[in-house]
């Protein structure tokens, strides 16, 4: 027997291990008081900010405000009644198209209090990279449909019709350079989360 049969029967013998036991995640949780408040202040504190609007003309209003949004030559929005889109994301067949978009509003399904973060799927939209690549971003999530932390977010997570999906928080940000914090190195600039009264 040669050197690399016994290195081999070796693995063999000892790869027969036991699995452990999952961990029990019935758990008392970290709970808040005010979901939407602590969403907001911690959305804001990954360097997002966070407006609640009781209606989609409040969100116009508030979009309005915004110099990145008025400012911006093309503006994608796959919420109807939402926004003044200009970039219609359903007829771009190749995502190198949207290199160029400005603006982007997408709505989220659900908030996580504890990090800030909003689930988005790909569910009705032909081109998930815009949600990477445009320049500033715009989540739209029902103020009811915000959980305290990610064990009761990953309870929800479904992929059914949609294949993808995707915890954002806060505009892209890194620290690897000389420590320095850099704002949209590898994304958007900047987030937005719109917290809807329904």
């Amino acid at each position: 027997m040669s050197s690399r049969d016994d290195i081999l029967a070796s693995v063999r013998r000892n790869a027969k291990t036991v699995a452990p036991d999952l961990p029990d995640l019935e758990a008392d949780w970290i709970q808040y008081a005010d979901l939407q408040q602590q969403f907001s202040e911690v959305i804001e504190t990954v360097g997002g900010r966070c407006v609640a609007a009781e209606s989609d003309h409040d969100i116009n209003n508030a979009l309005k405000a915004i110099p990145e949004y008025s400012s911006a030559s093309k503006i994608a929005s796959t919420i109807p009644g939402i926004g003044e889109s200009n970039v219609s994301l359903s007829e771009i067949d190749d995502p190198h198209e949207l290199e160029d978009v400005d603006f982007a509003i997408l709505p989220g399904e659900f908030a996580v209090a504890e990090n800030g973060a909003v689930w988005v799927t790909d569910k009705d939209l032909k081109q998930r990279a815009v949600m990477f690549i445009t320049q500033h971003l715009v989540l739209v999530v029902p103020g009811g449909e915000i959980v305290p932390h990610m064990h009761a977010a990953y309870e929800r997570l479904h992929f059914g019709p949609a294949g993808f999906g995707v915890f954002i928080s806060g505009p892209s940000k890194t620290a690897d350079i000389e420590q320095s914090l850099v704002i949209g190195a590898h994304g958007p600039r900047s987030l937005t989360v719109f917290l809807t009264s329904n």
